[in-house]
């Protein structure tokens, strides 16, 4: 037990550090361009037509019907067979970005969708234009039905990034891989890696369940208003 503990505390900073270096970051770029990509998509899916519909529609189909790892392995493995050369971390930013698209540009596209066309009919009637109109009362609606879903897929990504370590990125999976193959002590480790991915999830569910309340406050005085 006492061999345990200390194994524990010696690795604790190095996969705290791999976390924070590599597995953060990798999650909130991925996130952030996902949400670029998936409101673009949501956008074509809704209001675009013909090669502008089709191409986002065979984007989320193909995106949805495939399981990332391999979308991680054709980015990184398979692209330098048609002299595409990608480092690590850009590609697996590029593979999670593509595919956190596809999935949040449903969630933004049913999100817009709920807002009656009462909505767009009130914004036209006092002059605002198409954009105005999504801009100031469409987006604003549908920001709140689309925030708990898309707080989820947030938490989500933040496991997913493990996938990352099969492109050698030296994020928190893979230095915990590491000091296990140096320790040969792989319980102990990957036990002490997934109560790291616990602390992250279990923060950023207490955050997700903050901005909700503070949501549902905003809109209840809205509509107290």
């Amino acid at each position: 037990m006492q061999h345990t503990f200390a194994l524990m505390a010696q690795s604790f900073w190095p996969l705290l550090a791999a976390g924070l270096a590599f597995t953060v970051p990798l999650t909130i770029l991925s996130f952030s361009g996902g949400i670029a990509v998936g409101f673009v998509t949501a956008l074509a899916r809704l209001y675009a037509k013909g090669p502008a519909n089709a191409i986002a529609r065979f984007y989320v189909w193909l995106v949805r019907g495939t399981p990332l790892l391999v979308q991680l392995f054709i980015i990184f493995y398979g692209l330098p067979k048609v002299g595409i050369v990608l480092d690590a971390f850009p590609a697996a930013l590029i593979g999670f970005i593509l595919n956190v698209g596809a999935y949040t540009s449903e969630t933004i596209r049913a999100a817009i969708a709920s807002v009656s066309k009462g909505q767009w009919e009130a914004s036209y009637s006092i002059g605002m234009t198409w954009s105005q109109a999504m801009r100031r009362t469409i987006l604003p609606q549908a920001a709140r039905v689309a925030t708990p879903p898309l707080a989820n897929s947030f938490i989500s990504l933040v496991k997913d990034t493990s996938l990352a370590a099969s492109l050698t990125v030296p994020e928190l999976f893979q230095t915990g891989q590491q000091i296990a193959a140096v320790t040969y002590e792989p319980l102990i480790l990957y036990t002490e890696v997934a109560i790291i991915y616990l602390v992250f999830s279990s923060v950023l569910s207490r955050l997700q369940s903050r901005l909700e309340t503070r949501l549902d406050a905003r809109s209840g005085a809205r509509a107290v208003a």
